[in-house]
C-alpha cells in the first residue's frame, strides 16, 4: 500500500506540474469567454449593435449574435458536429501535451489558448445550443474570445514551427559546412602523409 501511494504522488505530481500551465492558459482564456459572453446576453438583445460612440461603428461595434457553425460563422447549422469536434481536440491536447518539452513555451501556450478557446465555445453549445459571438469588426465575421484565441493559439503554432524549421536548416548547412571541411583537412592530411 505504501508504494502505491508513493507511485500515485510520483504521478500527481508529474502531471500536475506538466498540465498546470496548459489548465491557467485554458481555464483563463475560457473563464474570460464565458464572462464577456454572459455580460452580452445579459445586457443586449439577440441581434443588437451597441457602439460607445457613434463614429466608431463603422469600424468596431459589439453586436449579441446566433452562430450555430463554426468560428467566425463559418459552416451555420453544423451544431451538432461543433458540439463534439472541440471535445476530440481537448483530449488530444491533453494526450500531447506533457510529450512537448517544457522549454517549448511557445508550442504550450499555442496548446493552452487552442483548448481555452474550444472548451469556451463547447461550454456554450451544451448550455445554449449554440455560440454567443459578439465583435465585430469592419466586414469581418462576428467572433468572440474563444474564437480570436484559437485563431492566435494557431498563428502561435505556425509561427513557431516555422522558425524552427529555419533555425533547423541553417544549424544543418552549418554542420554540412564544418564535416566538408573536416573532409577537406582529411584528405589534405592523406596526401601529406601519402608524399
Amino acid at each position: 500500500m505504501p508504494f502505491l501511494l508513493f507511485i500515485g504522488r510520483f504521478l500527481l505530481k508529474r502531471y500536475l506540474r506538466d498540465y498546470f500551465s496548459l489548465l491557467l492558459v485554458a481555464g483563463t482564456v475560457s473563464g474570460l469567454d464565458q464572462l464577456t459572453k454572459a455580460i452580452v446576453r445579459a445586457q443586449l438583445p439577440l441581434q443588437r449593435i451597441w457602439v460607445p460612440w457613434p463614429w466608431l461603428e463603422p469600424y468596431a461595434r459589439i453586436v449579441n449574435w446566433k452562430n450555430t457553425g463554426a468560428a467566425f460563422g463559418m459552416l451555420p447549422g453544423l451544431s451538432d458536429i461543433f458540439t463534439i469536434l472541440p471535445f476530440i481536440v481537448a483530449l488530444a491536447i491533453l494526450y500531447y501535451y506533457p510529450q512537448v518539452p517544457r522549454g517549448d513555451w511557445t508550442l504550450r501556450l499555442a496548446m493552452g489558448l487552442q483548448m481555452g478557446g474550444a472548451l469556451g465555445n463547447w461550454i456554450d453549445r451544451l448550455n445554449i445550443g449554440y455560440v454567443t459571438d459578439f465583435i465585430s469588426i469592419g466586414n469581418f465575421p462576428v467572433f468572440n474570445v474563444a474564437d480570436a484565441s484559437i485563431s492566435i493559439g494557431v498563428a502561435i503554432l505556425i509561427i513557431s514551427v516555422w522558425i524552427r524549421e529555419r533555425y533547423q536548416d541553417k544549424h544543418d548547412e552549418v554542420a554540412e559546412g564544418e564535416s566538408s571541411v573536416e573532409r577537406s583537412s582529411e584528405s589534405i592530411r592523406e596526401e601529406i602523409v601519402s608524399e
